[in-house]
């Protein structure tokens, strides 16, 4: 919705209260306290574009048949000077409204005074909030599942910055813990195996087997010859990370870069172990939700857990189902776990960097580490409710028609570099974005490189590409468009174009909506239907009329149109070519 639906819309609701205030003054209604009630936009809008439920919500407070209700508001209802140009009872109380030519006037109007910023909202008051996404291990390239992450993740930065919000976009680098201890030895096994042969030194099933570990192995081999193999097997594998990980992480955010995605922060795990994560064990430790056993420290996930599920009205037996487990902080070494370590760094966004939200994206077999996180930071003092989970599901890469194996362990996945070759980047972020984040996607190769209807992001720009035409087509004619008057735009009157210029009053809704509900696959699907709307339009009305006024009007509608998918897609980090 614009600003000015957002006004017609409080004006309505206004022009109710008053009506019903009339109607018991004329005494067709008894005195009683106003109800409380809802102005929308129906479904079906065959009967009207708004309607009202006050009729029924009334019902009681006025003990009246609601028919009788609504009878009475519609005869005190003054419309004068609104958008709206007649209020009518149908079946047993509903109340609709239609709106006047002047209010699709004010869209066009309003979509071409406000450009660029067309569709943006303040409702974010500026709210500072972390958005992390993709932070896939630097142990090796990035795959589908960070290609979608990726694309979901930036575009929902999109959409709360366009809602009004500070958004930091982050990048969580895991060069700590037991995958880096997993890399490191990885890299010896291959390194040993250039010099001795694959058959003297063997690589674990549970190592990290794709070639880019050989690749990084060649290379160190390159610089340093055989010269580590005599050195001590920890001063090796240091080494060997120390030469690789700057180089996988330097890979990735040339990959990202090739995206679109430009990160704010690039966070390293390796920082928070200067302190931070002791910290956060030792807070827990003073709040009684740490207890030693077989030589590690626990975390008392179990007790925590069934604190706050009791508080949400959870009964012992559902709980029970759940089958809680505590959680281990310190290994037997002396070594903090991996969720130790992002507990400190929640804390890291929420108190030390005083983000007022942490909203992560993350796969969906992380499902049962939300609860746990959340309540791990009520135990530390902080909100838990303060970090928000974005879960998503996997992808499923199709070609010809038949799935396209992804195996990460044996080095045969397809990976983000691998799309992106294969397929535009426009066509990447435009797909990722297409469902809900809860939803499977069949990504199509064939479809997102091929150049028709049928692929939703070519429809979209092609869209754009025609009004240029349209625009270039009459500019050779000696026509260019000009600002009409809000009386000229009232000849906007056709089905096609209400339905084109109601679909463009609903962006800012949309994009409010989107950032709400943290899932940015609305804004993909409304820019489909603008585009699916103004083909039909365009099929509808000819533009260049012989009448100059209603010719201009409906250039403006174009101009209005194109501006809107412009900001769409430019929000998205999509192209917007003026011709196809």
């Amino acid at each position: 919705m614009s600003k000015r639906i957002k006004e017609i819309e409080k004006d309505l609701y206004t022009r109710i209260l008053e009506a019903l205030g009339r109607a018991i003054a004329a005494g067709e209604l008894p005195a009683a306290e106003l109800p409380a009630f809802i102005v929308e936009i129906p479904q079906d809008r065959a009967n009207g574009d708004y309607a009202t439920n006050v009729a029924f919500a009334g019902a009681r407070a006025f003990r009246m048949a609601p028919v009788k209700i609504a009878q009475a508001v519609e005869k005190h209802m003054d419309l004068s000077g609104s958008a709206f140009a007649s209020c009518t009872v149908a079946g047993a109380g509903f109340i609709n409204f239609r709106l006047n030519d002047g209010f699709y006037a004010d869209i066009v109007q309003d979509v071409l005074e406000r450009g660029a910023d067309y569709g943006k909202s303040d409702i974010g008051c500026g709210e500072r909030v972390n958005v992390e996404f993709v932070s896939a291990n630097p142990t090796g390239p990035m795959h589908m599942g960070n290609a979608r992450g990726g694309a979901l993740g930036d575009c929902l930065a999109a959409v709360l910055e366009a809602a009004g919000y500070d958004v930091t976009r982050e990048f969580y680098i895991n060069d700590a813990g037991n995958q880096i201890e997993k890399f490191g030895l990885s890299l010896d096994i291959r390194y040993q195996q250039l010099f001795k042969g694959e058959a003297a030194v063997e690589l674990p099933e549970d190592s990290y087997h794709g070639a880019d570990i050989i690749e990084r192995a060649k290379g160190f081999a390159d610089l340093y010859g055989d010269s580590f193999l005599e050195k001590p097997e920890a001063e090796r594998r240091k080494a060997l990370v120390d030469f690789a990980l700057p180089k996988n992480i330097q890979s990735m955010q040339e990959t990202l870069a090739k995206y679109r995605i430009e990160y704010d922060v690039w966070f390293r795990e390796s920082e928070l172990h200067k302190g931070a994560v002791q910290e956060v064990i030792d807070l827990l430790t003073e709040k009684g939700k740490t207890y030693e056993k077989d030589g590690a420290l626990w975390y008392k996930n179990i007790e925590v857990q069934t604190e706050r599920l009791t508080a949400q009205g959870k009964t012992p037996e559902q709980i029970e189902k759940l089958e809680l487990k505590d959680d281990v902080l310190v290994r037997q070494n002396g070594n903090p776990t991996y969720f130790a370590a992002d507990i400190a760094y929640h804390k890291n966004k929420l108190a030390d960097r005083s983000f007022s939200r942490a909203i992560d994206v993350w796969g969906a077999d992380h499902h049962g580490h939300v609860a746990r996180m959340q309540g791990a930071l009520d135990a530390i003092g902080l909100d838990g409710s303060r970090l928000q989970v974005v879960l998503m599901q996997l992808v499923n890469l199709m070609k010809d028609g038949e799935p396209v194996r992804m195996s990460k362990r044996t080095g045969n996945a397809v990976t983000l570099n691998d799309l992106l070759d294969e397929v535009p980047v426009d066509a990447a972020r435009f797909f990722f974005n297409m469902r809900e984040p809860g939803s499977t996607i069949d990504f199509d190769l064939g479809l997102a490189v091929s150049e028709n209807a049928q692929n939703p992001v070519y429809y979209c720009q092609y869209a754009h590409a025609r009004i240029c035409s349209i625009l270039k087509k009459l500019a050779a004619d000696g026509v260019s468009p000009r600002s009409c008057t809000r009386e000229e735009l009232t000849q906007l009157r056709t089905p096609e174009e209400h339905e084109l210029i109601r679909h463009l009053a609903a962006l800012t809704g949309e994009i409010e909506q989107a950032a709400k509900s943290l899932d940015p696959a609305g804004i993909t699907r409304y820019a489909v239907g603008l585009a699916t709307l103004f083909h039909k339009y365009y099929n509808a009305c000819k533009i260049a009329v012989e009448d100059e006024a209603l010719m201009q009007a409906r250039l403006n509608l174009c101009l209005a149109v194109k501006q809107t998918i412009v900001n769409i897609l430019t929000m998205f980090k999509i192209t917007v070519p003026e011709s196809m």
